[in-house]
Order: C-alpha cells, then sequence, then structure tokens
C-alpha cells in the first residue's frame, strides 16, 4: 500500500502561518517552528488587549473629564453623582469629547448638573 502524504495541507499550514508572521524580525517571519510560536503569542496578545483597550480608554475619558470638571470648581465623582442624579443620558466618552473640543458646552454641562 502506498504511503499517504499530506504535502498540499501541510504546505498550505505552512504558508499560512509565514504569512501571519510577515513583518517579524529574522527568524520569526523565515523559520516555521519559530514564526509558529511568535504567531501564537501574537495572536494571544491581541486577545487580551482588546480587552484592556476598553479599560485604557475609559481611564484616559475620567481623567479627561476630571481635568475639566476641575477647571469649572468641581470634581469628576461630584460631576458624575450629579449627573446620574439629574439622570442625563451623556456617556463618559461624550463627556471626555466635549471636555476636549468643546469647553464652553461642558461648562454648560457641569452648570446643568450642579444647579440646585
Amino acid at each position: 500500500m502506498p504511503r499517504s502524504q499530506s504535502k498540499t495541507a501541510s504546505h498550505r499550514r505552512r504558508k499560512r502561518v509565514l504569512k501571519q508572521a510577515k513583518g517579524y524580525w529574522g527568524a520569526r517571519s523565515k523559520v516555521l517552528t519559530v514564526a509558529k510560536h511568535h504567531v501564537e503569542k501574537g495572536l494571544q496578545y491581541a486577545y487580551r488587549d482588546r480587552k484592556t483597550k476598553k479599560r485604557t480608554f475609559r481611564q484616559l475619558w475620567i481623567a479627561r473629564i476630571n481635568a475639566a470638571a476641575r477647571l469649572n470648581e468641581t470634581t469628576y465623582s461630584r460631576l458624575m453623582d450629579n449627573l446620574s442624579k439629574k439622570e442625563v443620558g451623556i456617556n463618559r466618552k461624550i463627556l471626555a469629547d466635549l471636555a476636549a473640543n468643546n469647553p464652553p458646552a461642558f461648562a454648560e454641562v457641569v452648570k446643568f448638573a450642579l444647579a440646585p
């Protein structure tokens, strides 16, 4: 019985890994065994950092809102507390954008939130 070879499948698999490793430095993009490890690790980092990105952006938005709130004589926590009490549905992303790009509009939001 003739020996079975999986030449096309293994060749396709090697090509796929080396294509994913394109742009890596040295043997990481040339040698299959090395490339396989680095591609797999890169995919792990990508998966992890898709989650981390959300945290990082939220931290950035909070820092921007806090800085702009302090310019308007309040703090981030007081501002967010008053906005939630008045049931204002502006999220942190939009508030941070207002704080950075449209300070007068942000000042109006703060004034509304702190009004008795």
